[in-house]
């Protein structure tokens, strides 16, 4: 039996030490920092970014918030945001010592996420 994403990125502790340094690197990125230094209530934000990273790893949490497409509508997220935004998780994954088959499988799920988020 192989073992799911979410394990391997450590569980619920895994993923949240990992969500809340992805969020502080989109605080402190000059592409994507003013979106993020804007949102109302980051902690709320974080604890949807827990949830949907979670249960979209194959973890037992359920998702609470809106689908991505719904989330980011009239955003007008650009291609390069989406690409700082995805640079960040990246580094993030790497500050953890994310091993390259995990950090694969994170960016195929970054990838299939974009249609959901660009220009919607």
């Amino acid at each position: 039996m192989s073992t799911s994403l979410y394990d391997r990125l450590g569980g619920a502790p895994g993923i949240s030490r990992i969500v809340d340094d992805v969020i502080d690197a989109h605080l402190n990125n000059s592409v994507v920092g003013t979106r993020f230094q804007n949102v109302k209530d980051i902690e709320h934000a974080k604890k949807m970014a827990r949830e949907f990273f979670a249960a979209g790893s194959g973890g037992p949490e359920k998702y609470s918030g809106r689908d991505m497409r719904t989330a980011h509508t009239g955003m007008n997220i650009s291609e390069q945001e989406y690409l700082a935004v995805m640079d960040d998780i990246m580094g993030t994954l790497d500050k953890h010592k994310i091993d390259e088959a995990r950090q694969k499988d994170v960016l195929a799920i970054l990838y299939a996420l974009k249609g959901e988020i660009i220009r919607v």
